[in-house]
């Protein structure tokens, strides 16, 4: 068995990903941070750098593909910070704001950005609520609800952000199918950015657009 690599910098190699130094640092911080907290509340299922990279992280360069220099982000949801804590530290043009309903897990993040010393506000309460007040360009979800329950909850919001960007597993096109069936994607077009197999595990994430026709 190939033994757990113990450094961010020997689990980055593990999946040919190369960053700077200064990112690795935060990066490397930022797990010790989210861990710190783990031992407290449930913020995350990843508790070792390996994981971290093959799953968070290589989810949220994903995400980073898809985005444009200096976007307003949204991360709906954050939970323990992923993919919005990441996005800010590798890419620091992009606006990035977290929103997490449960309010354990938003001070929990909250005090690991402040304690990481990057520019990144945390909302607690839904992202529907931020967004009567403030405009986004991208809303970026993981892991928080199917495509139906997403285009409910936004239906109202659409002058206030231009784009959901989706992380998805297999069921997607059940997903798709079922908010067809409902009628919820008449007026928007969908379609695939990314296609991926997961490290370890080799199951397929795809990372969907949403946007008005």
């Amino acid at each position: 068995m190939t033994p757990t690599p113990d450094t961010l910098q020997a689990a980055l190699a593990e999946q040919s990903i190369e960053l700077p130094e200064k990112q690795i640092e935060l990066l490397e911080r930022y797990c010790s941070l989210l861990w710190e907290w783990n031992a407290k509340i449930n913020l995350t299922r990843h508790g070792d750098y390996h994981k971290f990279v093959a799953r968070d992280l290589v989810d949220c360069r994903a995400f980073e593909q898809c985005l444009e220099r200096d976007e307003r982000i949204l991360d709906v949801g954050t939970g323990g910070g992923v993919p919005g804590v990441p996005l800010a530290i590798l890419r620091d043009d992009l606006r990035v704001t977290l929103s997490e309903s449960i309010g354990k897990k938003a001070r929990a993040v909250a005090d690991i950005v402040e304690r990481l010393g990057i520019d990144v506000p945390v909302h607690h309460g839904r992202a529907e609520e931020l967004l009567v007040q403030r405009k986004f360009n991208t809303l970026v979800v993981r892991a928080v609800g199917p495509i139906r329950k997403l285009l409910d909850w936004f239906a109202p919001h659409w002058d206030s952000f231009d784009r959901l960007l989706i992380l998805a597993g297999p069921s997607w096109v059940e997903q798709r199918g079922e908010a067809r069936h409902r009628g919820l994607l008449k007026r928007f077009a969908l379609r695939r950015r990314l296609v991926y197999p997961m490290p370890d595990t080799g199951v397929e994430s795809t990372l969907l657009e949403i946007r008005p026709r």
